[in-house]
This record gives C-alpha cells, sequence and structure tokens, in this order.
C-alpha cells in the first residue's frame, strides 16, 4: 500500500502486509431508510436464449474495506526528507484509510447457464460469471491529521469471477447463491484534505451472496 503526494506535501511510502478486514453493518438490514448501508449486491441482466445458454449483466457490489488501526508493520519510504525502514504501530494520527461508502465494484459480467433440473414450476441451474469494471468508491482517510471523505469517483478496477445456484419458482421468481472471487487494484485514490496524496494498493477479496429477484419474460 503506497502513500504519496509530491504536489502540496512531501511524502512517498510504502505499508508491507497491511492487515484489512469488510465491515458488513448487518445491524442496519432491517431498516427501510437504512437499505444501502449494509453490504449489498444488485444486478441486472438479460439471457440470450441461445444454444450455449449464455447471458450479460451489470452488477454493482457494494462492499467495505477497512485497514486496521493500531497494528504494527513495516513501513518504508520518505517523509519530508527523513528515510526510514523499520516496523511502527500506525495510529489514526499517522494514517487511516476505508472504503466503507464503499469498495464498489461496478463490473459488466459474462454469464453461462446449465439448467439441469426443470420442473412445471420449479427450475433450478448453475450459473457461473467472468467479468470486470471500473470500481467507483467514495475513501474515507486521513494522513498525519489532515482528514478527507469522499467524493465518489473513479479509484481503480476490478476483475472477478463466480459460480453459484439458480432456482427459478413459478418462472417468475428466483433465488440464487454465488461465491465470487474478485482482484481489486486502487490506483487513484484520495489521503489529505486538500485531496492531492495518492494511495495505491491491490488485494483479493472473496464474498458469498444471497440474492432474490424477478424474471421478465420478454
Amino acid at each position: 500500500m503506497r502513500f504519496k503526494n509530491d504536489k502540496s506535501d512531501d511524502y512517498d511510502f510504502v505499508f508491507h502486509d497491511a492487515v484489512a478486514h469488510d465491515h458488513p453493518s448487518m445491524s442496519d438490514f432491517w431498516r427501510f431508510k437504512s437499505l444501502t448501508i449494509p453490504q449489498y449486491d444488485a444486478t441486472v441482466g438479460y439471457m440470450f436464449h441461445d444454444k450455449n445458454d449464455l447471458g450479460i449483466e451489470v452488477s454493482w457490489n457494494h462492499l467495505k474495506y477497512v485497514v486496521d488501526d493500531y497494528q504494527t508493520m513495516r513501513v518504508s519510504g520518505e517523509i519530508r526528507g527523513f528515510k526510514f525502514d523499520r516496523d511502527t504501530l500506525v495510529t489514526p494520527d499517522f494514517v487511516h484509510l476505508q472504503h466503507t461508502n464503499g469498495n464498489n465494484y461496478l463490473m459488466v459480467n459474462l454469464v453461462k447457464r446449465w439448467q439441469f433440473l426443470a420442473g412445471r414450476h420449479l427450475a433450478l441451474s448453475a450459473i457461473t460469471k467472468v467479468g470486470g469494471g471500473p470500481m467507483i468508491s467514495y475513501t474515507i482517510s486521513s494522513i498525519f491529521t489532515s482528514h478527507a471523505e469522499g467524493p465518489f469517483h473513479y479509484e481503480g478496477w476490478v476483475a472477478g469471477t463466480s459460480v453459484g445456484l439458480k432456482l427459478d419458482v413459478f418462472r417468475y421468481f428466483f433465488l440464487q447463491s454465488d461465491m465470487q472471487g474478485a482482484y481489486a487494484k486502487y490506483t487513484n485514490s484520495y489521503i489529505g484534505a486538500d485531496r492531492q496524496g495518492r494511495v495505491t494498493h491491490q488485494f483479493g477479496s472473496a464474498q458469498l451472496i444471497y440474492a432474490f429477484g424477478f424474471n421478465v419474460p420478454l
């Protein structure tokens, strides 16, 4: 994880093996006015009904990513002419970073369906997806107590794949579960009140998705 500012300040340093976690915020899930606060996924797609049973979809994965405060890690680089390379306790007064509104994946996916059970009212299919797209994220951060929040903007890109099961009910409704793995690369995150600093980092993510929705026959 690299922090750099050569415009309004003078620093260029790296966090090695930083530890971060997600933040499901599921306590807000049942409040109607707070539906967008927890981690969630929304998808719209179209099945071509060709011989290969392919489709395409656009998905919005609203995840959250928080770098743990008060962790000790190796930090190396330069701050205002002082060079260093040593284990450091990273407090919020030094650096704090979170993508919690959020770590957003906007992905276009190719979808493949294998239907292996089709009854009068129920149909069960295996679903695989592969795709990628931009991350339109909202970062909350501070460096040397200089605090910044947002705005939503392009911060990098993501690519991923998933596999799951889909149960169609009475043709018009469905239940679905997916296991998705993704690789995210942040290239343009702001840090500092003047938004002149930049953060670059990358990580892998895995999520288990439960979904319900509606089929619209055309």
